[in-house]
């Protein structure tokens, strides 16, 4: 005859599945951490699983918790990426990467406040997260905030002057990727419209415009280099300069400014790809995707960058000796670079500004 059952509007206690398998608490205790040597007669051992399974017990994982002072919870603390919908796949990559190894993430989205940053850290650290990862919605250099190192603990799309481990985007070999689609199609006088904001995309990805161009045997002109607000107006107002110049190629900082760079383009009797190709970044779909012709871009690797954060922080992946995973930024071909036509816009025209 089965035991009858606690009320259900509460827990059931360790007691109850003692009382009904008709043994002391302890032994309960015993069987339900699996205590190495304990001495438990099989059919005490049965009687303890048949009452845990038919009241339907859940032993308190906290409290399981901070006896052995490890606990499931990964820790998760970002600025906005919970609100940012393509810098979100942090969130789910890491997800993913935690639950794949038996562990549940747990997420604080501060937006930046410091107060909210304490008391997540806090939080978690009062949990005994395994370790914590603290991202940031763009690539960039960070302060630790406080308490953060109290646990182990992995930058994601940032990093520190300190000793602390971060996975972020390879900008350098984007760029390089970038603009090689535009040279493989036959271009060599390619336009780069750069960020005018301080920052690793913005040097990273400038070196690899550069380094794309020696690789191709093409001179850099600092000439085709435009620093331009990094959104659709930045790629609006460059335009003019860019028909200048005598550009048959484009690689945008990212797809916001690909996006002004089309309308401008357009109002100017100029068509993508037929007489511009035009390259962005981040391949933010709900642009990229969507414009026409749809965009080629380089993808910034959001989820992959959680995943690896997490598998950094459990020691499945190593960082190099500079502290760092950098993580691929793959290229998105689409149907804005098309091959070279000749006579349009290929080259300076005579007396072009430069």
């Amino acid at each position: 005859m089965k035991p009858p059952r606690p009320d259900g509007t509460r827990a059931v206690t360790m007691r109850q599945v003692a009382e009904a398998a008709k043994v002391s608490i302890s032994t309960v205790s015993l069987v339900i951490n699996n205590k190495v040597g304990a001495r438990i007669g099989d059919d005490a051992r049965r009687r303890v699983q048949q009452a845990i399974e038919e009241l339907g017990y859940r032993p308190n994982a906290l409290a399981k918790d901070l006896v052995s002072g490890r606990s499931r919870f990964i820790g998760l603390v970002a600025d906005a990426i919970a609100t940012t919908p393509f810098a979100g796949q942090i969130i789910h990559g890491a997800q993913d990467e935690a639950w794949r190894h038996g562990f549940v993430l747990l997420v604080a989205n501060t937006e930046g406040n410091e107060d909210a940053e304490r008391e997540a850290l806090a939080m978690m650290l009062e949990h005994k997260v395994r370790g914590i990862l603290y991202s940031t919605w763009y690539h960039r250099q960070v302060d630790l905030p406080t308490g953060l190192t109290e646990a182990d603990c992995v930058l994601v799309n940032c990093f520190s002057t300190a000793d602390v481990p971060a996975v972020v985007p390879d900008e350098e070999t984007g760029g390089h990727d970038a603009t090689t689609m535009l040279i493989e199609q036959g271009h060599r006088r390619i336009g780069f419209l750069n960020t005018t904001t301080p920052s690793p995309a913005h040097d990273g990805r400038l070196a690899g415009y550069r380094r794309a161009l020696a690789e191709a045997a093409i001179d850099f002109d600092p000439d085709l280099v435009i620093d331009v607000q990094p959104d659709q107006e930045g790629g609006y107002a460059a335009v003019p300069a860019l028909l200048r110049l005598g550009v048959s190629g484009v690689f945008c900082h990212n797809d916001r400014v690909a996006m002004g760079l089309y309308d401008g383009v357009r109002e100017a009797g100029v068509a993508v790809p037929a007489d511009l190709a035009v390259v962005g970044f981040d391949n933010q779909e709900v642009i990229a995707a969507h414009l026409r012709p749809p965009l080629s871009t380089v993808a910034l690797p959001h989820y992959e960058l959680g995943q690896a954060g997490v598998r950094v922080l459990l020691g499945l992946d190593e960082v190099g000796d500079d502290g760092r995973l950098t993580v691929a930024c793959p290229p998105v071909p689409r149907g804005s670079v098309a091959g070279l036509r000749p006579g349009v816009i290929a080259e300076p025209s005579p007396g072009a500004a430069r």
